[in-house]
């Protein structure tokens, strides 16, 4: 277990073509000081910010083909990456969200598959989202682990179930992973209360990269791309500019933090779905 880990996390405004936005993601890996070891985490919908959900579901038949190229970004660069999510195809009538997690010598080591689904009325120029359409629900509670800690990996809208989040403390975890690609209208209100409660409460470190900006589908996200101490403290924010943010997670105040205050340990509420 390392003193500290060394994480980034990259603020995207996403379009809808795929290469575009994974050559920039090659441009900031490019001029950027990669030490050894870093963790480097990816937005919502990183590489593909579609028009709509067919559009997602006929890309997610190509999945394979990026998650090799970003094994290979890996290895190039020694890091490890959370890639967001990526569409993958779950039938002919949907796909994942899902999230994977490679190692630096570019294998998968991990996949999550988003499990709540943003069906909402927002008050933005979307009107409403329903991402149940098309999006199969996943069902998993994913912690693994890894040179930086245990890490446990969540997407978005999850981040209004703090039972996922306990499932994951309970699991073991000490960084929680959390790409987003929220409204501004939601993002303003909610992203920065939800993010220190879940860190606050699991007693962990929150990492949660962010989509910014007005995107080529004419969605708005809210950006504040985070990363967040186990008091809740803000880390490091993106605020409306993209591009990378870091920061190094020091393991030791976890636990002794965890020492200090076993709320775990207190809590008298646990799920038994969960243990």
């Amino acid at each position: 277990m390392p003193f500290n880990a060394r994480v980034i996390a990259i603020q995207m405004c996403s379009g809808m073509q795929p290469e575009h936005n994974f050559q920039q993601l090659e441009q900031w890996l490019e001029h950027s000081d990669l030490k050894e070891p870093t963790l480097v985490c990816l937005p919502e919908s990183w590489l593909a910010f579609m028009q709509d959900a067919k559009q997602s579901l006929q890309f997610a038949q190509n999945y394979q083909y990026w998650l090799d190229k970003l094994g290979e970004l890996c290895r190039r660069y020694k890091i490890w990456l959370n890639a967001g999510t990526i569409a993958v195809k779950g039938s002919e009538k949907g796909y994942f969200a899902a999230s994977f997690l490679l190692n630096d010598d570019g294998e998968v080591v991990a996949r999550y598959n988003k499990i709540h689904l943003f069906d909402a009325d927002v008050a933005d120029g979307s009107g409403g989202y329903r991402e149940s359409r098309l999006t199969i629900a996943g069902t998993e509670v994913v912690v693994v682990n890894t040179p930086f800690g245990k890490i446990g990996l969540s997407v978005c809208y999850d981040v209004r179930f703090p039972g996922l989040y306990q499932a994951m403390r309970n699991l073991g975890a000490e960084i929680l992973l959390v790409p987003s690609a929220f409204t501004t209208v939601t993002g303003a209100a909610h992203w920065l209360p939800l993010l220190q409660a879940r860190a606050i409460e699991n007693q962990c470190f929150v990492i949660a990269p962010a989509q910014y900006g007005t995107h080529e589908n004419g969605r708005k996200t809210y950006g504040h791309s985070l990363i967040l101490s186990p008091w809740g403290e803000v880390l490091s924010d993106a605020k409306q500019q993209l591009g990378m943010i870091s920061a190094e997670l020091d393991l030791t105040q976890l636990h002794r933090l965890r020492t200090d205050m076993p709320v775990q340990v207190h809590n008298r509420f646990k799920s038994e779905f969960y243990e």
